[in-house]
């Protein structure tokens, strides 16, 4: 499976952005789909993760309320909406894909990975 993460930029303070994983190469609702972010000298985090229909999902505690996944398993597509963004919020994010069922937050259980889009919050 290939994941291509697109839709970051430069944005301001409390401004929206819609980050978009476009999936090929494989049967996508086979997969539980994740983002992570990682910020300047940080450690890559676990954001939010949905499972293959989109039924379930799960969300860390430090984006509850502002950050949503979903999925179009029409258009082999998984989205990250985000809302109110902080500076903090700067870091390049990661889409990811976990041939299961199950809804992970932990990196090691993906077993593809985007090539990240950077996302730069001015204040």
């Amino acid at each position: 499976v290939q994941l291509q993460a697109s839709g970051g930029g430069l944005v301001q303070s409390g401004d929206s952005l819609r980050l978009s994983c476009a999936a090929s190469g494989g049967t996508f609702s086979n997969y539980g789909m994740g983002w992570f972010r990682q910020a300047p000298g940080k450690e890559r985090e676990f954001v939010a993760a949905i499972n293959w229909s989109g039924g379930r999902t799960y969300y860390a505690d430090s984006v509850k309320g502002r950050f949503t996944i979903s999925r179009d398993n029409a258009k082999n597509t998984v989205y990250l909406q985000i809302d109110s963004l902080k500076p903090e919020d700067t870091a390049v994010y990661y889409c990811a894909a976990a041939m299961s069922l199950l809804i992970y937050t932990k990196s090691s259980y993906y077993d593809y990975w985007g090539q990240g889009t950077q996302v730069t919050v001015s204040s």
